[in-house]
């Protein structure tokens, strides 16, 4: 059997890509077990500076596998996927490293939580997005009741959430879940583009941008203080000193997360 998901590494971009095509890459427990051990080697991998995630075929991921979910039978059984379902949009937002959704096709339930959780969002303009949830009697999951009214304000999410309506790209954009909408034929280069720029850029501040960034629970003066306490620190390091100098020496800066 073919691996749910495929791990590649190249020029400190990690490429993690959904690879059950014929589901539409929904979502069974090899598939979350998977994008587990994925995150588990490009977060241990100092190489890695940028994860790019995706999935195989038409689709980015159509949420849960119905034919998996309906198989379980006890609550217990049912707790446990959910729950590691969630620990992978977790993962994503904690990780210390920037990750990218390219976003290739039909993108459902789940899935569309699963894109939210990314950091920067790119999709074709033939992807479409549904928060499908309320059509088969169910909830957002995969932190979707977090993530969605974050991107796009309360209201616009309720209906989304409500309706389980189909939306298009230049939608999705325009209410503010996608960074950009590209060609198909461009979209691959587009996203490799901006990974190769994040995956030069100085890791530790990219990293703590991110993790203060998605600590919503910050008031001004707990954020005005991580900014005295980290930039005093950050401004001693070999990649602020480096950034500096090729600033002033008008020449690519070289980090290296020192």
């Amino acid at each position: 059997m073919e691996e749910a998901v495929l791990y590649a590494v190249e020029n400190g971009i990690a490429t993690i890509t959904m690879n059950r095509p014929k589901s539409l890459n929904s979502m069974n427990d090899g598939l979350i077990f998977g994008l587990h051990a994925a995150l588990d080697k490009a977060e241990a991998d100092a190489e890695v500076r940028c994860i790019v995630l995706t999935g195989a075929g038409k689709a980015f991921c159509a949420g849960g596998d119905l034919s998996y979910l309906n198989g379980l039978e006890s609550i217990a059984a049912k707790k446990a996927f959910i729950a590691k379902v969630g620990d992978v949009a977790k993962r994503i937002t904690v990780i210390a490293k920037p990750v990218i959704a390219w976003v290739n096709g039909v993108t459902a339930g789940a899935g569309v939580n699963l894109m939210l959780a990314c950091d920067l969002v790119y999709a074709s303009h033939k992807a479409r997005f549904g928060e499908s949830f309320a059509k088969v009697g169910l909830i957002p999951d995969c932190g979707g009741l977090y993530f969605l009214p974050r991107a796009i304000g309360l209201h616009k999410a309720k209906e989304l959430m409500f309706t389980g309506d189909l939306i298009d790209a230049p939608t999705a954009e325009k209410l503010g879940m996608l960074n950009d909408v590209v060609e198909e034929e461009f979209l691959q280069d587009k996203v490799y583009e901006i990974a190769a720029r994040l995956a030069t850029s100085a890791p530790l501040a990219i990293g703590l941008t991110k993790k203060y960034l998605n600590d919503t629970a910050l008031s001004l003066d707990e954020v005005l203080a991580l900014e005295e306490t980290t930039q005093s620190l950050l401004m001693g390091t070999e990649d602020c000193k480096e950034g500096i100098a090729a600033f002033y020496e008008k020449r690519p800066p070289v980090f290296k997360g020192k």
